[in-house]
């Protein structure tokens, strides 16, 4: 079992930045990704990371502006969001993955969920 805490998240103004963290309480070669989910959507995957090498995903939506990053001798994946969109506005969880049979950006790939963090973009 994987325990996963978020934090970092808060609220910015248009074209700020904001920096997730995720600690898990272990991890080796865990595929570990942040998902959001805005009221009436869908949690969908925003990016992920290989933390036993150098895999890394982005949603189309986010490439360019967000940056995933591990630190393995701590246990963290950070999210680093760079010039935020009040579309950007979600609940944003972490997740390590437990199967491989679908794409990462699908929540169902995952068992192990941290409690989230809010970020609001406003414009």
């Amino acid at each position: 079992q994987v325990q996963l805490v978020e934090s970092g998240g808060g609220s910015v103004q248009a074209g700020g930045s904001l920096r997730l963290s995720c600690a898990a309480s272990a991890y080796s070669k865990d595929y570990i990704s942040w998902f959001r989910q805005a009221p009436g959507k869908e949690r969908g995957g925003v990016a992920g990371i290989y933390t036993g090498g150098t895999f890394i995903n982005y949603a189309d939506s986010v490439k360019g502006r967000f940056t995933i990053s591990r630190d393995n001798a701590k246990n963290t994946v950070y999210l680093q969001m760079n010039s935020l969109k009040p579309e950007d506005s979600a609940m944003y969880y972490c997740a390590a993955r437990t199967r491989y049979d679908r794409p990462w950006f699908r929540a169902d790939q995952y068992d192990f969920w941290g409690q989230g963090t809010q970020v609001t973009v406003s414009s």
